[in-house]
């Protein structure tokens, strides 16, 4: 309409400045400094020995695979990474850190100035990668809600974790889950990490600040702590950068602190003023050695990384003629592109394996909320079961059916079509007995047909399917009715 304006709200005067800081705990067997176990899930106060609890007189001993791994995250994020590097006492009091200090990295982390991509809708996006280092996680806080106590279980206390550090690159809640998601995919490629968020085992934290458009000063950051999933991740980013705006607007302060989010209300609250890092009061670690690396060691981790998620993307697009959103879409996890290679190597379709993966067992995972190294069927079980299809023991309709049963009792497809008397009907003889009698049943669909009404036949083949309970081949019911129809005119 001419000399219409369009409005624009007060949070499109405003840019959005993100930077996460990521923990993945490390997928080793012992603790970063202590040979207790880093299972998940054992009951509390069992997994911890006197150097993990921080007993005094204890020294430590550093755990070489978590080096191996850091690295191995450092050279896949395209990270510098340091060959001299040391360990440092990071100081705070909190009730699920024993020693009252984390050890951790501070001035010279073992990775460095590194960089990921990856796409947010048609725009390829670059988010810099400040830091990689190494450190011990805390124990867990337990709150009873009935009797208001906390308990503390120090299980966790010294599993190993890597830090990875965003440069402040990331501007929206889109782009922040899409830097996420590359981060897990790495992670799971390399097999570093389990990377299960709902044990915790990979959380981020959101530093986030706004500012007026146009503004070069960044405006004062907080800091959300400990966030497992991406649904808690976009909505948190959501409401910080609501709060902070309507904040600003109505003439108020935002006040560097930490926060937290509660996902069941939907909402963020201030938990205690932001640390800075002076405030710390880092200094080295006395009882563990520097860490030196040789460029013999760092270049044979290097040449021996597995290949990673963009490079089998590829593959996949020319190897099996994928097309690329497909084989973005299954490559995003290495366990479903494992999944998907191992039911192609049964069935030699990779194109019928993506289309599956991509409709009935995607609505399947997102129904069960489950992961796919979870779900109950196997990819040798769709490979199976695509191999029924085309060997025409079962129709494509009848697959649909047999994938369900499969989702829920783990059984194979073969058993579950002997089972439920589900072969498919192919012989001429009897399909015919069945077309007549639906010819027979429905004039008015055969009247409309001989009218020229093409709509006619997709009635009539449904209904021949439905009286043969799925199971007649649908190629030769479209034969025989047209064969029939014939006659008629």
């Amino acid at each position: 309409m001419k000399g219409c304006v369009k409005f624009m709200s007060k949070y499109d005067e405003y840019e959005v400045i993100m930077g996460l800081e990521v923990h993945a705990e490390l997928s080793t067997k012992t603790k970063i400094y202590c040979g207790c176990s880093t299972e998940f899930g054992a009951d509390p106060n069992t997994h911890c020995c006197p150097i993990c609890t921080g007993m005094p007189g204890v020294l430590p001993v550093l755990n070489k695979k978590v080096v191996e791994y850091a690295v191995k995250m450092g050279l896949a994020t395209n990270c510098e990474i340091a060959k001299f590097s040391k360990q440092d006492r990071k100081n705070y009091f909190y009730p699920d850190l024993p020693k009252a200090y984390q050890t951790s990295q501070y001035d010279l982390p073992l990775c460095e100035h590194g960089y990921v991509e990856f796409m947010v809708g048609d725009t390829l996006k670059r988010v810099g990668i400040t830091r990689i280092h190494i450190e011990e996680d805390a124990g867990k806080l337990i709150h009873d809600p009935y009797t208001g106590d906390t308990l503390v279980d120090f299980n966790r206390c010294g599993v190993p974790l890597i830090e990875i550090v965003s440069e402040p690159d990331i501007h929206s809640a889109d782009e922040a889950i899409g830097y996420m998601q590359t981060l897990k995919s790495i992670l799971e490629y390399l097999e570093i990490c389990d990377c299960k968020m709902q044990e915790g085992s990979l959380r981020c934290d959101v530093n986030l600040s706004v500012r007026k458009k146009g503004e070069t000063k960044f405006g004062t950051r907080t800091e959300t702590k400990n966030l497992n999933s991406f649904k808690a991740i976009a909505r948190s980013i959501e409401f910080e950068i609501k709060r902070q705006i309507d904040e600003l607007e109505a003439g108020g302060e935002i006040y560097q602190e930490t926060r937290r989010w509660d996902d069941d209300k939907g909402i963020g609250y201030a938990m205690r003023s932001k640390e800075d890092a002076h405030d710390y009061r880092y200094f080295p670690e006395p009882d563990l050695a520097p860490i030196v690396l040789s460029d013999e060691y760092v270049n044979n981790l290097k040449v021996n990384l597995p290949e990673m998620p963009v490079a089998r993307k590829t593959r996949y697009i020319n190897e099996f003629n994928l097309p690329e959103y497909d084989a973005e879409q299954i490559t995003n996890s290495k366990y479903m592109a494992d999944f998907f290679e191992k039911a192609t190597a049964v069935c030699n379709n990779p194109k019928l394996v993506s289309n599956w993966i991509m409709s009935d067992i995607s609505r399947i995972l997102n129904e069960q909320e489950i992961t796919i190294t979870e779900a109950k069927f196997t990819a040798e079980q769709l490979g199976e079961l695509i191999s029924l299809i085309e060997k025409n023991v079962i129709s494509s309709a009848i697959a649909k059916k047999v994938f369900e049963d499969m989702a829920v009792s783990g059984k194979n497809p073969k058993v579950i079509v002997e089972e439920k008397g589900l072969v498919q009907v192919t012989d001429e003889g009897a399909i015919r007995e069945i077309v007549q009698k639906v010819l027979e049943l429905n004039p008015q669909s055969v009247e409309d047909y001989l009218a020229g009404k093409e709509k006619a036949m997709g009635f009539l083949v449904g209904q021949t399917m439905k009286e043969s309970r799925g199971k007649a081949n649908p190629g030769i019911v479209n034969k025989l009715l047209k064969e029939e129809l014939e006659k008629l005119k």
